[in-house]
């Protein structure tokens, strides 16, 4: 059951786009089990830009350019986050920090607008802070939304550097 409730429950293509972004991508991150998004993605259209936390597109990269090199940095983060300790639910405090309000469909095509902006508290008192942004690009393949790449580890707001 999701923490966060569906800004879209009148409209099935934007309700299956945020359902695959937030909670199917938040349950996933935090087990650390790729197998549950993998099925999200046209493995063989996808590419990832890495925004480098600048809003100048200059600075902005190809870090992904394949699901198999996306997957890889997924997992990655995702088993890092399950070393951390935390004084509240990790998966309640990525919710809280979560908003996907604006998608745009135009055709079989869509841009998600993901955003993060919030923290969770740490066991050793800290704070960790989530301050960023992802362009999501899905295309609707028979009758089901897929992603196909984004940019992300945008500033959030932009104009505001990491």
């Amino acid at each position: 059951m999701s923490l966060s409730a569906n800004p879209f429950p009148a409209d099935p293509d934007r309700s299956a786009i945020w359902t695959m972004l937030v909670p199917r991508d938040i349950t996933a991150y935090i087990a650390a089990d790729w197998s549950i998004v993998e099925g999200d993605f046209i493995a063989e259209d996808f590419m990832g830009i890495n925004g480098n936390r600048t809003d100048n597109p200059d600075g902005w990269t190809i870090s992904f350019p394949t699901l198999a090199h996306y997957r890889d940095e997924w997992l990655r983060q995702a088993q890092e986050g399950q070393k951390v300790a935390y004084a509240e639910d990790v998966e309640a405090g990525i919710h809280r920090a979560t908003s996907l309000t604006e998608i745009e469909i135009s055709g079989e095509r869509a841009i998600a607008h993901k955003k993060f902006d919030g923290t969770i508290k740490m066991a050793d008192g800290g704070l960790d802070r989530l301050n960023w942004q992802t362009l999501y690009f899905c295309r609707k393949v028979e009758g089901q939304w897929k992603l196909t790449g984004f940019v992300g580890y945008l500033p959030y707001p932009m104009g505001k550097a990491g």
